[in-house]
């Protein structure tokens, strides 16, 4: 009997500290007295209204451990039910070991784990890997976790005012955990999924490692105009690849695109060739919560009700790298 993959359910775990623009950016004023900052223009650049904040003693394992316990819950899935886990995050709890055998400790797995790592993209490479290995027989539950605690890398002082633009973006960032369980099926759930890399683009969004540096910890930098530049080529790549899957984007019932902001989100969706109109706004409320968009997206579609079994759902991803990718399924 062929073997295909299906998602079978997507969960998150969304902290309860809250921070507005207004918050964020009174911070950010008192750490820059020199500077120059017009009242509103979190929300004016970016369309933020306020982001998620994790508790300071919690991180990324925690919040990936709580998301997998709701799946559990929502899906009555047991954790001896779980034959892998992984790992998208781009944040981790250290360098050594994998961050997945924490998250798995925490939920008292004795299943394989591993990381998987591309920036915003991490989820979607993980569910390609996912449906790799099961369609190949060698697993039938694949647990995908991820989660970010990005707020911390906020950069609350610059260097002048020429760095300020650099620094904005990271004051958009918002943390959670999310799961996604991918299970074996009889029916073709994940349809195809395809990806692509301008990896000339890399410097465009950097986090320095502290450990390459010298035990010198970097700053989060983000040109925004060049991270959009990096992605040259790219919108017509996922296009036509969307058509070589024989699917039109007025074919999608749902689309989960990931949402760096309020006016990336319009463009992306212009890349794409979908209408605005189709997508779970998470952003403006969430902030950019980098791996866990997609994740969101779903999570959000299953308890508003618009997402249901055999639907046909788009997830495209943007990442800094950069790289684009595209999975295709039917819920």
């Amino acid at each position: 009997m062929t073997v295909y993959s299906a998602l079978a359910h997507a969960s998150v775990h969304i902290p309860p500290g809250r921070q507005t623009v207004a918050e964020a950016e009174d911070r950010f004023r008192a750490h820059n007295p020199g500077i120059t900052l017009s009242p509103g223009v979190l929300r004016h650049m970016y369309g933020l209204q306020a982001r998620c904040v994790a508790p300071a003693d919690e991180q990324p394992s925690d919040l990936a451990a709580q998301a997998a316990r709701t799946l559990f819950d929502e899906h009555g899935t047991e954790p001896g039910d779980i034959d892998l886990l992984l790992f998208a995050g781009i944040l981790a709890d250290m360098e050594e070991p994998a961050t997945a055998h924490v998250v798995a400790a925490k939920l008292g797995l004795g299943c394989p784990v591993f990381d998987l790592k591309n920036a915003c993209n991490g989820v979607l490479n993980a569910l390609e890997v996912a449906d790799a290995f099961i369609r190949t027989g060698q697993y039938r539950r694949v647990l995908v976790t991820t989660a970010e605690v990005s707020t911390r890398e906020s950069r609350w002082s610059v260097d002048d005012a020429a760095d300020v633009l650099h620094a904005l973006p990271s004051l958009s960032t918002g943390d959670m955990g999310s799961a996604v369980l991918v299970e074996a099926a009889e029916r073709p759930g994940i349809l195809g999924s395809r990806f692509f890399a301008n990896s000339w683009g890399w410097q465009a969004a950097t986090l320095p490692n502290p450990y390459a540096q010298h035990r010198t910890l970097g700053h989060l930098r983000i040109d925004s105009a060049e991270l959009v530049a990096s992605f040259d080529g790219m919108p017509e790549k996922v296009r036509g690849a969307l058509h070589d899957l024989g699917v039109k984007a007025g074919d999608l019932d749902l689309v989960c695109i990931h949402q760096p902001s309020v006016a990336f989100t319009k463009v992306a969706c212009d890349w794409v060739g979908v209408d605005p109109g189709q997508i779970l706004a998470t952003f403006p409320t969430h902030g950019n919560v980098a791996t866990n968009t997609i994740p969101l997206q779903l999570a959000a579609a299953l308890k508003a009700g618009r997402l249901q079994r055999g639907d046909l759902v788009g997830l495209f991803g943007f990442a800094s790298g950069a790289s684009s990718g595209l999975v295709l399924c039917e819920w």
